[in-house]
């Protein structure tokens, strides 16, 4: 005997399944096409919070220019980056710094340098001004490092300061930095990669201060 309710039984069951495979499609393109919401814009204290009235500058103080800083491959976008495991480095995808910290740093350096009172000007490249001497700075590493409790920012920045009469480096250093973050998020790394970047920036400046003091001693002898 056969049984004539089976065909009806298969058009159902291919009914469902091509609905489910359509709903499950349109699921699909819905997640395709929705749009991620935008991350958060990190940046570092403006020159404006920290620049003071104008240092009395000395007679014979040299013209400084200022080089586009540099980063070190893997911390020259805009990414912020983190570390959970030595060597491996990996970034937030909903924050990131408002530029590249490289382009954010130019000016809090020349603030900071102009506050020392020992250059006639800082000029910030490009510039067609001639200076007595010239400023190159690299970042090594910018990270927020979640190998320690609690997690902490590190900040590393090599600067090399030239004659450019014999473009000879005059004298050259690395800054390091490392502050505790006040919570294990972006936003605690941030505030703890700030107080970093004051604290290498304000060593960078006593520094060139100091190295431009005593050429200008050596000079005069």
């Amino acid at each position: 005997m056969t049984n004539t309710s089976l065909p009806g039984r298969f058009k159902r069951v291919r009914f469902v399944a091509i609905a489910l495979a359509a709903s499950m499609l349109c699921g699909c393109s819905m997640l395709f096409n929705a749009n991620p919401p935008p991350p958060e814009l990190f940046s570092f204290d403006s020159p404006q919070q920290v620049v003071q009235s104008p240092p009395q500058v000395k007679n014979g103080a040299p013209t400084l220019i200022v080089s586009i800083p540099r980063a070190a491959a893997g911390f020259d976008g805009r990414q912020i980056i983190y570390v959970r495991q030595a060597h491996k480095l990996e970034y937030f995808r909903q924050s990131q710094w408002v530029d590249p910290p490289a382009s954010i740093l130019s000016p809090l350096i020349v603030a900071a340098l102009e506050r020392s009172g020992q250059f006639t000007a800082v000029v910030q490249s490009p510039t067609s001004a001639f200076g007595q001497l010239r400023l190159d700075v690299e970042i090594v590493r910018l990270q927020h490092e979640f190998l320690t409790i609690p997690s902490r920012a590190h900040f590393t920045l090599r600067a090399h300061l030239i004659d450019t009469a014999t473009r000879q480096v005059v004298a050259w250093r690395e800054f390091d930095a490392i502050v505790p973050a006040s919570s294990e998020d972006p936003y605690g790394g941030v505030l703890a990669a700030n107080s970093a970047v004051r604290m290498v920036i304000d060593e960078l400046a006593a520094f060139c201060a100091q190295e431009s003091g005593n050429l200008q001693k050596i000079q005069l002898k």
